[in-house]
């Protein structure tokens, strides 16, 4: 076999591979007597059928697995010996389409190899790290939100007219064609007004109802309803206002506390102050790890393999123009092409990915299984009811493993850069810390 490079400027690598007939009869050849011993065929016993037999029916299959195998194997052994790593899949093409068996085969290699990235002193880097602590008037402001999710309802005065978001108790009874159907009636069912637990046009026709009143409500079942019986069909509710009430505030209280698993209200307002740092920590987090970007981006820089830029721009430009188009759900539009500032955006992108993934190798970053597991369940609560079917997906997906493993390695590549740098804590309040998260939005 020959190898003979062809290209070589910058991160473009070119080689021309020639692979003699003789060599890929001998390999044909030595499959062929690894695989006698099992081959049976009418007229000889197993093991038996002569080895000219065997290359007239199996030859040329097993011509193109030994053609196979001797490229990966030359660009296995280029790639261990020259040391490249290519940016994207190599680009292998044979060249001699008119090859017939016994003739040598050309074949073309190009790609893009990974630039060598420059050393980083990590020490040298300077960061802030935002500290924020829950004042009171923050837990007294969570409390309240709290007390609203766990709202009582109470009677309002006698010939009140019901509202949006009052709660109505009621007897119903629901028809089709003059025939009641399966499910279609209740006794003392409250329902709030502004819900929309029930069908289109139902709730708004409760409105201005008053208690110990009757109240036709006419509606009409959407046409994808679940029950096919009902699908689109006309329907008539006949309803018995029983109470009329408005919605009141929980009390704050060591009651509430025990609504939401805390023994008493103290306790509520630790657990509050708990998970009130933990969102300042995770923003202020954010905030750090773009200053961070921002400081690598600064001090490093290398050549990038277009081919990498040019993905990543293109990424970019389709996700920008769907942000920019909700209703287009689809992705059969028109190719959307990147602007410069797209591929500006692309090249910071390739440029710190590529730091970041050397960096993790360098320091032997791994991804754990257990923590891939979680990052699977977390994925898979966002489809109820269909937790294994996603399951299945992702172990059968090596695609989708990579999408939910790249950013687990970055973010402990992060950890692990946060734990080498200088970092200067400076306390701040939480306004501060929501116009820095708003600043990077905006960026």
């Amino acid at each position: 076999m020959q190898v003979t490079e062809t290209l070589n400027e910058g991160l473009k690598r070119g080689y021309e591979i020639v692979i003699a007939a003789s060599d890929l009869d001998a390999k044909v050849d030595e499959k062929l007597k690894e695989a006698q011993p099992e081959v049976e065929m009418k007229g000889f016993r197993k093991g038996k059928v002569p080895m000219p037999l065997l290359k007239k029916q199996f030859g040329e299959r097993l011509l193109g697995e030994a053609m196979q195998e001797t490229i990966d194997g030359a660009m296995a052994k280029h790639f261990e010996d020259s040391g490249d790593r290519p940016a994207m899949q190599p680009d292998i093409k044979m060249t001699n389409e008119d090859w017939k068996v016994g003739d040598d085969v050309n074949v073309a290699v190009s790609y893009e190899a990974l630039p060598a990235i420059p050393d980083v002193d990590l020490a040298a880097l300077k960061l802030e790290k935002m500290v924020v602590k829950a004042d009171d008037a923050a837990v007294e402001e969570a409390l309240s939100n709290l007390a609203e999710t766990a709202q009582d309802f109470e009677d309002r005065k006698k010939g009140s007219k019901a509202k949006d978001g009052d709660q109505v108790v009621m007897d119903f009874k629901g028809m089709v064609d003059g025939e009641a159907f399966e499910g279609g009636s209740a006794e003392d069912y409250p329902l709030v007004l502004g819900s929309n637990s029930f069908i289109p046009g139902f709730e708004e026709q409760l409105v201005g109802a008053k208690a110990d009143e009757d109240v036709t409500v006419n509606v009409k079942f959407p046409e994808e309803y679940g029950a096919e019986n009902l699908a689109g069909k006309d329907a008539v509710f006949e309803c018995k206002i029983k109470a009329v009430k408005a919605p009141k505030a929980a009390e704050i209280n060591d009651d509430l506390a025990k609504k939401f698993g805390a023994e008493d209200l103290a306790g509520l307002k630790g657990q509050i102050s708990e998970r009130l740092e933990a969102e300042y920590a995770g923003a202020a987090r954010a905030v750090q790890k773009r200053s961070l970007l921002d400081a690598l981006d600064d001090v490093v820089s290398f050549e990038l393999p277009p081919s990498l830029v040019a993905a990543e721009a293109d990424q970019i430009a389709h996700q920008l123009w769907h942000d920019d188009n909700p209703d287009v759900q689809g992705h059969d539009h028109e190719k959307i092409e990147p602007t410069a500032e797209h591929t500006e955006l692309a090249e910071r992108r390739v440029r710190l990915g590529l730091l970041l993934a050397e960096l993790g190798q360098k320091a032997e970053v791994e991804v754990t299984d257990a923590e891939m597991t979680q990052a699977v369940m977390n994925q898979a609560r966002q489809y109820p009811g269909q937790e294994r079917q996603f399951f299945e997906f992702v172990q059968n997906n090596p695609q989708m493993q990579q999408q939910l493993r790249a950013p687990l390695f970055e973010d402990k590549v992060v950890d692990y850069v946060f734990e080498r740098a200088e970092v200067t804590e400076k306390s701040v309040n939480k306004d501060d810390l929501q116009k820095a998260v708003e600043a990077l939005e905006e960026a």
